[in-house]
Parts: structure tokens; C-alpha cells; sequence
């Protein structure tokens, strides 16, 4: 597009960026440095822990804030994890920020978004996202405006056009004039709507762990008081006492770690991924894809490479020489722009200099799949054959499906009457040749859907093309069932939603096809992840679970999705499936290690409030506990590996883990309280003794939740019964640790005796509540019912 537009001089940008009218407002979901420390510190748990610690400086019982260490160390790793991983997503993100070809001193220069000022001169081509609004003052295009308006249709843009920050082209070429930048342009007034997708904002991983949170946050104040004026003012127990007691079934109830380690894990998983060139917009959608059970693929740019190539043309008609078809075609490719890999094939090949003088074009549209050059009487319309040519598609039918049966693109080039803009075809179309091209198929593809099918993941694979070359491509790269295919162009949107789950290859769709099928095959029960690079991806891309888009692609494809294969390598998805299964497996099995601590003390401090005894576990017993049978190894076997496929719901998954020995705990402790008192034992003995069947209740959730063992984790296993048999030694044999420090008083031989007994039952009653209760799930889904 050649232009005498020289656009703003060095002065005058200066002049506006010093005035305030930079495009610098742009919102960024990335958190700075200075919020994730806060965000880490300020927390509503942090806040309740300093209070304890307050209290328990308050009444000098100092021993009993062995919990701090751990809860600074968590909070110092969680910290450095995120900030180390900010740093290398952001480092990432600048190398591939979008950016701007302005005009500015009569030359074409690109800039970063946030450098643009009003008054810029921009030239937007196809799949660039607008970014500001704008007014066109030369050139064409087509645009879509669903992101923002949600209506698919292409509105054409000509000159004193205005144009949609959020927007984005979908074929031709503008040159546009920025009128509104930063806070006054229209997206920033939608807050981004285009991007932040706030409807599948949290994954169900976190909305879980938010639950969960958030009943223990409600539930922790009352519970507290209780057990602290039943210790104080019913059984008359010292100030200290009762307040050791009540901070320790509080730092039980508190799953201290637990969502931390979550933010951790998924920092970690981010760090990974963009090590190997993806880059997350969304760390959430790690998880969301790891559960993706259907998988909606475009053809180009994923089955096959982001370029195409011209194997040959043909003419159809007997007086047409392929030398004089060559040369329309050459007529018609000059006028067009270098605005989608077609069209830089065709130019490529069909590059002789014009016969023929255009008047006019227009660029290609995805609803009508053609694109047109205007000549003085006529003019050349390119597309594809089934919609273009008509009635005439029958006469061509068997020799255009020769090859596409082959794996080819064809394209029809016909003479039309009528001047062609782009909208539906109502003049006399006259065919005269037809043009051959094809996609190389990626070398990984046929391993990567393989890996797919292995994974019960199902193949859709929706393209703009004829639906027998996709389903052909689709079989050379090993997609499952890729012959039951269907030609979309002709059906209801009803029609769309039976086919969805019928068939895998859908040919000739439409940008508001695509939108359709992922949403009805979302609607069937499936969690579904749409890959795609074009502006015709777009609709179908905002509506998936997991939205995935290749680099190469368009810019609003990119700005669009949730995540970035930056190197445009399609073979890259086994890898971030196996993120999103090492976080969300590793994470079910630390929620069950800290879960099991917080049905016991839920569990067993109402029991207490009710019958008025004072909570056996203190402060500085519970960190104990904590620390090697909870923190400790739910921190080291969250980022081993682990590409189990997943299943059943995470709050689901995570009781089924949990529930076991926080009954086992809630009853045995109970036993212990209830007999040790019967007996006589001192409530000193009791509660020693409560500890140590905690202990062993604590280290059986290790071992089974280590199951099937590796050499890591038998490692990781040794060290915790290690660390908790050491320490509970130290406890009974130093004297300063016994007396001051842990106050593990000498036990009777009674209180040995009652402790073994009720420790070997507490290993009996755990795995008889396990057998039965995987039974009863099994057969029941009862906790899935619970918690739908």
C-alpha cells in the first residue's frame, strides 16, 4: 500500500507523551514485585497467627511459637518462588510484547503499544488486535468486533471508518489515526473485557481451595473462644494454658501451607513452561488443560506448518491456455496484500507483472471464504470452489475432489459481473481455473496425537477448508476416526450442535461455527481446550475451557488466549498436560496432608466444646506434628513428577485422602482422653499421648500417600520418620526440651500400655476406614455428590 502520509514528527510525540496523551494505561494481569510480597503477607491466616503469637509472648509461654519458623520459611519460599518466576515470565513477555508499525517522520517504524501517543498513524493489517481507537484515513479492511460487542459479523472499514480498541482485522489493510489512547480508549473502558475472561477466572483446583479456606477462616474465631473459656473458666486451667491449648487446635484447623504451596507450585510450573518458550497469560489454565478430555484443532499452523505452498494450477476451461491462466492469476495476486499465508503463497508463485490495471479489491473474507480484485468491466473473485462457484460446482465437483481427496487446498478463480466487496456472491460466476496448494505436515504431529489418543483425549479438528482435505491431512497425521467428517457451511447452528459429538473433522467452517461447536461440545459435559492462530479462531478460542494459540499466528489469537506456544511448536502440549497433571496430582496429595489435620481438630474441638474438656493437643505438640508428617513432606513430594491422568473432583480426590486418618485421629485421640481419664492418667500423660498416636496416624498418611514408592520418595519418607522419631526422643530425654520446651511429661507404665494398644488400633481403624469408605465411594459417589 504505498502512502504519502508522513504521520507525527519526533516533536510532536514528544509533545503529546509530556502532555499525557501516551497509550501508557494499558492493564496488566502480572503482579509487581511489591504486591506479590504483600500479597504473601498479608493474608487473613498470616493475621490470625500473629495474633496467637501475640497472645503467647503476652503469657510468656514462648515454647509454644515453634509454629512461627515454619510459617516465615513458607512464606519466604513462596515469595522467592513467584518473584523468580515473574522475572523470567516477564523477560519472556517483553521479548514477545506486541507491537505497532506507526508511521512517524514519513517512515514505517515499529514501537511497543504503551509507546504509542494520539495522532499516531498506524497501519493495522490482518490479525493485528486494534489497540487503540482510531479513525481510518487510508485503505480497507475487514474487522470483527465480537470481543467486544459479542455479534460475529465483519464490518467493513473504509476511509473516516472509526475503529474499536479490541478489535482486531480480519483481512485488508487501514492506515488509522489514533483519537483515543490509554485510559480514554474504549477497551480500557471494558476493563479489558477482550482479555481477563473473569467467567473461567479460577480453575476448579482453586475455587476448591477457596471453599475450603474459606469455612475454616469462619469457623476458626468461635471455635477458638470456646476451647479458650472451656480450658480457663470450666476446667481452670492457667491463662498460659488455655491459650496454649486453643492456639494449638487453631494452628490445626489452619491449612497453613496449603495454599501457598499451591501459588508456589504454579510459579514453578510457569518458570518450566516458559523455559521451553510457552508463555501463560493465565497460570491457572495449567490445571484446565491438564483435564481436558477434548481437544479443537485448526488445521494450519497445527496439524501442518504456518506456511502453505502452490503444487500446480489448472485451467477449466478448453480455450484457456495455462500460460493465460497463470497470467490472471498473476492480475489478480498483484493487487492483493501480503495479509494471510495463502496469499503470500499465491504472490510467491504467481509473480509475473500485471496485464491488467486494478480498480479496486477486497480482502478476504472468513465468512464467505473469498477474496475479489476489481478490474473496469469485471472482475476476479478467489475462493473456495463448493462456495463460490454455485450451481456451476457440480460440472468441476469430481475433478476438484481428485485432489482434495489427496490432502490439497483447491481454490477456485473465476470472472464475476459484478464489482466484488467482500459480502455474499449475487452476480454470474463464470470458473476458468482452479489452484493447487497444500500444507507440509508438522514432523511431531502424528507423535503429539498420538500421545493424545493414549491420554483418552479426543480430536476435533475444525477448519475453513473442504472437509475432505482436512479429514485427509487429519488421517496422514494419525488422528483417531478423522474419515467421519462433515462440510459445515450449509447447517443451522442447531445442526452444528448434533454434529459436534458425531464427527471429527468439521470442513468449511465459519469463525461463528467454530464459536458454536466448542461451546456445544462444552454444554455435552467435556472440558475443552481450542487451538488456533488465525483471527478466524478468535470466537472459538474465548469460548474454550483452555484456549492455546501459536505465535506465528495473529496477534489477536495471541492476545486472546490463555496460553502461547512462542515457538509455534504444537508438539509442546504433552508438556504442559504434564505440568498441569504434576501440579494438580501433587496438590491433591498435599491438600489430603494438611486436610488430615483439619477434620481432626474440627472435629475434635467441637467434641471438646460440647463435653466441656480442654483441647489434649498444645501449640507447640501440634507444630511437632505439623512439621513432619504435614509441612515437610507435602512439600517435598509436590514437585515430583507425576503424569497420572486425572480424575474425580480435587475436593473429592483430596477427602477421599484425608478423611481416613482425621477420623482415625479424631476417635483414638478420643479414646485416649476418654480412658486416660477413667484411668487417671494426669492430663499431661494425655496429652503426650495424644501426640504420639498423632505421630503414628501423621507417618501412616505418609507412607500410603507415598504409594507407588520411588527411591525420592522412599528417601523423603525416611527423613520425616527420622526428623519426628528424633524429635520426640529429644523431647523425653533432654531435660530443657522435656521441661521447658515441648513439656513431654515422664508417662506411667499405664499410659504406655493404653498408648500402644490404641496406637496399633489407630493403624487398624485407618485402613479400615479407607477399605470402607473407597468401598461406599465407589458404589455411592457420595462425596462427589456432596461437593458438586
Amino acid at each position: 500500500m504505498e502512502l504519502d502520509l508522513n504521520g507525527l514528527n519526533d516533536k510532536e510525540v514528544l509533545d503529546r507523551k509530556n502532555s499525557g496523551q501516551l497509550n501508557d494505561s494499558i492493564k496488566s494481569n502480572n503482579m509487581t514485585v511489591g504486591q506479590i510480597i504483600l500479597s504473601n503477607i498479608f493474608t487473613y491466616f498470616n493475621f490470625i497467627f500473629l495474633v496467637i503469637a501475640i497472645i503467647i509472648c503476652i503469657v510468656h509461654e514462648y515454647s509454644s511459637l515453634t509454629f512461627l519458623p515454619l510459617i516465615i520459611t513458607n512464606l519466604l519460599i513462596g515469595i522467592i518462588q513467584e518473584v523468580k518466576s515473574k522475572k523470567t515470565l516477564d523477560k519472556l513477555t517483553l521479548l514477545h510484547e506486541p507491537k505497532a508499525l506507526v508511521i512517524r517522520n514519513g517512515v514505517e517504524e515499529k514501537v511497543l503499544i504503551n509507546e504509542l501517543v494520539k495522532d499516531d498513524l498506524v497501519i493495522f493489517g490482518a490479525g493485528n488486535q486494534i489497540m487503540c481507537d482510531a479513525i481510518v484515513v487510508a485503505g480497507e479492511a475487514l474487522v470483527n468486533e465480537s470481543l467486544l460487542t459479542g455479534e460475529p459479523d465483519e464490518i467493513k472499514k473504509e476511509i473516516n471508518s472509526n475503529l474499536l480498541s479490541g478489535s482486531y482485522i480480519v483481512s485488508g489493510k487501514v492506515v488509522a489515526r489514533l483519537t483515543h489512547v490509554g485510559a480514554d480508549s474504549y477497551i480500557n473502558k471494558l476493563t479489558l473485557e477482550a482479555k481477563s475472561n473473569k467467567k473461567r477466572e479460577d480453575s476448579e483446583m482453586i475455587k476448591s481451595l477457596n471453599k475450603i479456606l474459606k469455612v475454616i477462616g469462619i469457623l476458626i474465631i468461635p471455635i477458638g473462644l470456646a476451647l479458650f473459656s472451656v480450658a480457663r473458666f470450666k476446667n481452670h486451667d492457667t491463662f498460659g494454658d488455655a491459650v496454649s491449648t486453643m492456639a494449638g487446635s487453631i494452628l490445626m484447623m489452619i491449612p497453613e501451607g496449603l495454599y501457598l504451596l499451591t501459588s508456589v507450585s504454579l510459579a514453578i510450573s510457569s518458570y518450566r513452561l516458559a523455559k521451553k518458550d510457552v508463555l501463560l497469560h493465565n497460570m491457572k489454565s495449567i490445571e484446565t488443560l491438564a483435564r481436558v478430555n477434548v481437544l479443537c484443532i485448526d488445521k494450519t499452523g497445527t496439524i501442518t506448518d504456518n506456511h502453505m505452498v502452490v503444487n500446480d494450477y489448472e485451467p477449466l476451461e478448453k480455450d484457456l491456455s495455462k500460460e493465460e491462466l497463470y497470467q490472471k492469476i498473476c492480475n489478480f495476486s498483484f493487487a492483493q496484500d501480503f495479509d494471510n499465508i495463502t496469499m503470500e503463497a499465491l504472490k510467491k508463485y504467481f509473480n509475473k507483472i500485471p496485464s491488467e490495471k486494478f480498480i479496486s479489491k477486497s480482502a478476504f473474507s472468513s465468512s464467505y471464504k473469498y477474496s475479489g480484485v476489481n478490474f473496469k468491466d469485471y472482475s476476479y473473485i478467489v475462493g473456495a470452489p463448493d462456495l463460490i462457484m454455485g450451481s456451476k460446482y457440480e460440472k468441476y465437483k469430481e475433478k476438484i475432489l481428485s485432489y482434495s481427496v489427496k490432502g490439497y487446498r483447491v481454490l477456485a478463480i473465476c470472472e464475476y459481473d459484478k464489482e466484488s466487496t467482500g459480502d455474499r456472491l449475487d452476480g454470474n460466476i463464470k470458473p476458468f481455473g482452479i489452484i493447487i496448494l497444500s500444507n507440509p505436515i508438522r514432523e511431531n504431529a502424528a507423535k503429539t496425537f498420538k500421545y493424545f489418543e493414549s491420554q483418552g483425549v479426543e480430536i476435533k479438528v475444525i477448519s475453513g477448508d473442504a472437509s475432505e482435505t482436512v479429514s485427509n491431512i487429519a488421517i496422514e497425521a494419525g488422528i483417531k476416526d478423522a474419515d467421519k467428517f462433515i462440510e459445515t457451511s450449509k447447517l443451522s447452528d442447531e445442526e452444528l450442535k448434533e454434529a459436534a459429538s458425531k464427527y471429527v473433522v468439521f470442513g468449511r467452517v465459519s469463525p461463528h461455527a467454530k464459536q458454536v461447536l466448542v461451546k456445544a461440545l462444552k454444554d455435552a459435559g467435556n472440558k475443552v481446550a481450542m487451538t488456533g492462530d488465525g483471527v478466524n479462531d478468535v470466537l472459538a478460542l474465548k469460548e474454550a475451557d483452555c484456549s492455546i494459540a501459536m505465535a506465528s499466528g495473529a496477534d489477536a489469537a495471541m492476545q486472546t488466549s490463555q496460553v502461547v506456544l512462542l515457538d509455534s511448536d504444537f508438539s509442546k502440549m504433552p508438556d504442559i498436560v504434564y505440568e498441569g497433571r504434576r501440579v494438580v496430582n501433587n496438590l491433591e496429595r498435599s491438600g489430603a496432608f494438611f486436610l488430615t489435620k483439619n477434620i481432626f481438630a474440627l472435629l475434635f474441638s467441637i467434641v471438646c466444646i460440647i463435653t466441656g474438656q480442654t483441647f489434649p493437643i498444645t501449640a507447640v505438640k501440634a507444630g511437632l506434628i505439623n512439621l513432619f508428617t504435614i509441612g515437610a513432606p507435602a512439600f517435598l513430594l509436590s514437585q515430583i513428577s507425576n503424569k497420572d491422568i486425572i480424575k474425580g473432583r480435587f475436593t473429592t480426590n483430596i477427602l477421599k485422602k484425608a478423611l481416613p486418618a482425621g477420623l482415625t485421629d479424631a476417635v483414638m485421640v478420643g479414646l485416649m482422653v476418654l480412658i486416660g481419664n477413667l484411668r487417671g492418667l494426669t492430663w499431661d500423660e494425655i496429652s503426650v499421648c495424644s501426640t504420639l498416636i498423632m505421630a503414628v496416624v501423621g507417618f501412616m498418611v505418609v507412607i500410603r500417600l507415598s504409594i507407588p514408592y520411588t527411591l525420592y520418595k522412599t528417601i523423603v519418607s525416611i527423613l520425616c520418620l527420622g526428623g519426628l522419631v528424633g524429635n520426640i526422643l529429644l523431647a523425653f530425654l533432654v531435660p530443657f526440651l522435656k521441661d521447658n520446651f515441648y513439656k513431654f511429661t515422664n508417662l506411667s507404665k499405664e499410659a504406655w500400655v493404653l498408648y500402644g494398644i490404641l496406637s496399633v488400633s489407630s493403624i487398624i481403624m485407618y485402613l479400615l476406614i479407607e477399605f470402607i469408605l473407597k468401598k461406599i465411594e465407589n458404589k455411592h459417589n457420595i462425596l462427589d455428590k456432596m461437593f458438586v
